[in-house]
């Protein structure tokens, strides 16, 4: 078994067990985190991210990739707050596919924003044409 195959099944397990989340949002995650690190510029060892730098790449990266679907999208894969982002990042965390530091913790993904103001499609366009 390949690397990647060997993640898709650790991933597929972890969302199973868990049962809170789609392994669909285990995954955006890993893509979401890759999206925050080069936006953020960061490389060689400055390339972590705090829980807050992440649900912000998430909001960014979300709604570049799904639009107006953004909310619906979250809610089929059971996540509904930047916490439960936390929870999915913390839960790869415990299963040594994803790292953190002394200073990482769950709560730093606490009520970072609001998911119904942060997806709310047409503030979201919004602050896209004020940029």
């Amino acid at each position: 078994m390949n690397t990647h195959e060997e993640l898709v099944e650790k991933v597929e397990t972890l969302a199973e067990r868990d049962g809170r989340f789609r392994k669909e949002a285990y995954f955006f995650v890993f893509e979401a985190l890759q999206f925050t690190v080069k936006s953020l510029n960061l490389t060689g060892k400055q390339r972590h991210v705090t829980g807050q730098q992440l649900a912000l790449g998430i909001k960014e990266y979300a709604l570049d990739r799904f639009g107006p679907m953004t909310l619906s999208v979250f809610e089929h894969w059971g996540v509904r707050s930047t916490l439960d982002f936390g929870e999915i990042v913390f839960g790869l965390v415990e299963a040594g596919l994803m790292g953190k530091t002394e200073e990482d913790s769950i709560e730093d993904f606490v009520d970072v924003y609001d998911f119904q103001k942060a997806f709310d499609w047409h503030n979201a366009i919004g602050r896209k044409l004020r940029k």
